[in-house]
């Protein structure tokens, strides 16, 4: 089973840059780079999940709703991509409803699945995801179960979709695929991790895979956008390495292998076999 999905936020849309409060002042490259996501996935007729930002439907509704008209699942990225472990419960809640809200007023349809910003759901946080099912969620694909820049959740649950059982009910996870190399965990389909290894890697691991969720984001097919001078040197290296051949290698994956979305995906997984973990 692949999960294609992709986190839908502007090249500036990120919490590391330090002017995220003006975002309006930068120049808007969302329209072609979602485009660019849609057309190929149109020249395969896959359907993917599409996790984006509630900032983008107040500002740039027709991105959200050309995803939408053309069949995709649309879910929640947050509302201006603030990472989670910095909100209160009652911030993170707030922030949530708000972001499902202006979707929902986008596509016409309830928002049921959700994604962290930077897999910012860790241990410290786990209990947001009671937030979630009291807000209507039905899927969480925040868990980044290796170690990451913010944190992680290194041997947190299986390494296929799951039940989290909360005080507020039921949510199905589908966590970040990783295999492990040399005793460490190697996340190798999304991101910088894509763009960075070598086709011939991702295709071999991607393989070896039952469950492989994927992630990636606009910017990472567009080597045009603006580069950020301020960035340290090791997020420049994160956030611009590969960029020139991304788009290639997302084409021979989407050749190479078949996708879903995450709401396809649940509908061919029998859930009375999944792991359920309480929280």
């Amino acid at each position: 089973m692949n999960i294609l999905t992709f986190d839908i936020e502007d090249w500036y849309n990120c919490d590391f840059m330090d002017d995220n409060l003006n975002w309006e002042r930068h120049e808007v490259r969302i329209y072609s780079g979602v485009d660019r996501i849609l057309a190929e996935l149109n020249n395969t007729n896959y359907k993917a999940t599409f996790f984006c930002l509630g900032w983008l439907a107040e500002k740039h509704p027709e991105v959200i709703k050309n995803i939408k008209n053309q069949g995709h699942h649309v879910g929640c990225h947050s509302y201006q991509h603030q990472l989670a472990y910095k909100f209160s419960r009652e911030q993170f809640y707030q922030d949530t409803d708000r972001a499902k809200k202006l979707l929902e007023d986008v596509i016409g349809e309830e928002i049921n699945a959700y994604r962290a910003p930077g897999f910012s759901i860790i241990k410290e946080n786990i209990s947001y995801l009671e937030i979630l099912v009291e807000l209507g969620f039905k899927y969480d694909a925040s868990i980044f179960p290796a170690s990451h820049d913010y944190g992680g959740l290194p041997g947190f649950g299986p390494k296929t979709p799951y039940v989290i059982q909360t005080s507020s009910g039921s949510i199905k996870e589908f966590p970040m695929t990783y295999h492990e190399l040399f005793g460490k965990k190697l996340i190798f389909s999304g991101g910088g991790y894509f763009r960075l290894l070598p086709y011939s890697v991702i295709c071999n691991l991607s393989k070896k895979s039952d469950y492989l969720m994927t992630y990636f984001h606009p910017r990472d097919f567009d080597p045009d956008q603006r580069i950020v001078s301020s960035l340290s040197l090791k997020r420049k290296f994160k956030s611009y390495v590969g960029l020139g051949g991304s788009l290639s290698k997302f084409k021979y994956y989407l050749n190479d292998f078949e996708f879903l979305s995450i709401a396809r995906a649940d509908n061919e997984i029998d859930w009375s076999y999944a792991s359920k973990i309480i929280i």
